[in-house]
């Protein structure tokens, strides 16, 4: 039988990533960047703590970190504002929380948490959820807190256009070039603990230049985010459109629950054929129970680690998983 492991998986996005895109020393603030994340995230596990506050935890390291699509480093709106998404689910019991398009939260992941305990519900939004997040006395941070230059400079290149940019992709989805950002999009983690218990998160400030309210899979529970203790913890990184009509998060863990597939079939099968067949690009990080995990991407590269019990830590950004 196997020995289970407590173990840790981040990603900061999938898409176009290649080492031609990146020098040394931007490589080398992107791999502190995620070994920040890991670290803040397993120092709870390796004490014998809980997978959920693991996952939170690594999370809010990448939100506070302009580097990501996530928390301080959004991407601006059509109107030139930060509108949030975020979700957390727990494998133990099924319990889960999401929150989409609030503005100001320091950390959307904190709030989509506090939404699973404190509410009585599942998935808040907007103005609603910015009051409830007052109400829990979360910490709430000013516009200019969450400019970023570079960001900005994205934005105005289409702003006056009628195109939506993916961050972790160099062209828009109408296929006309714009200008190439170094930074990738969404944001999360998945966890096994010392009891077995599955965690899984994810955060993003979505598509440059959105508008009309878009929501990505990032905060919906079995598209971009699902944690079930019977198979895995997944979150997901992507073209979201896409990730919501195949409900790519779920779908994995139904293959591994109705199929007997392993996490590594599972996760293939997902991301390599079904969401690859339907047009959709992008990946997702996953661990089972066991805490086994496993990455799987269809895109050029994701930015992703990991560490384990058994004393394995990975930090990697290009090719194939």
């Amino acid at each position: 039988m196997n020995k289970k492991k407590t173990t840790l998986c981040i990603h900061g996005g999938a898409g176009n990533i290649n080492p031609s895109m990146m020098n040394a020393e931007q490589e080398k603030s992107y791999r502190q960047s995620l070994k920040e994340a890991l670290h803040a995230g397993y120092s709870i596990l390796e004490k014998g703590g809980a997978a959920m506050d693991a996952v939170v935890a690594a999370i809010s390291s990448l939100e506070d970190n302009p580097l990501f699509n996530a928390g301080r480093g959004s991407v601006f709106t059509k109107k030139g504002l930060h509108e949030m998404d975020a979700a957390v689910m727990d494998g133990s019991n099924l319990a889960a929380g999401a929150v989409a398009g609030v503005r100001n939260i320091k950390n959307p992941i904190v709030l989509a948490r506090e939404i699973m305990l404190h509410s009585g519900h599942v998935f808040l939004s907007g103005k609603g959820a910015g009051e409830f997040a007052l109400n829990r006395k979360l910490e709430f941070a000013p516009d200019d807190y969450f400019f970023n230059k570079e960001r900005y400079d994205q934005w105005i290149a289409i702003r006056d256009s009628d195109f939506y940019q993916l961050d972790h992709k160099d062209d828009n989805l109408k296929g006309i070039p714009v200008n190439t950002d170094h930074k990738f999009g969404t944001v999360g983690a998945v966890a096994c603990d010392v009891s077995g218990n599955l965690a899984a998160g994810t955060s993003t400030g979505g598509m440059t230049n959105k508008r009309f309210g878009r929501i990505g899979d990032s905060p919906v529970i079995g598209s971009g985010t699902y944690a079930n203790n019977k198979t895995c913890a997944i979150s997901c990184t992507g073209h979201g459109e896409f990730f919501l009509r195949s409900v790519v998060a779920y779908d994995v863990s139904c293959m591994m629950e109705y199929k007997g597939f392993s996490l590594q079939q599972a996760c293939d099968e997902v991301v390599q054929h079904k969401l690859k067949k339907l047009g959709g690009e992008g990946g997702l990080i996953s661990v089972d129970a066991w805490g086994n995990y496993y990455f799987s991407f269809n895109s050029s590269g994701m930015y992703r680690a990991m560490r384990n019990s058994e004393g394995n830590e990975e930090v990697a950004f290009y090719g194939k998983p």
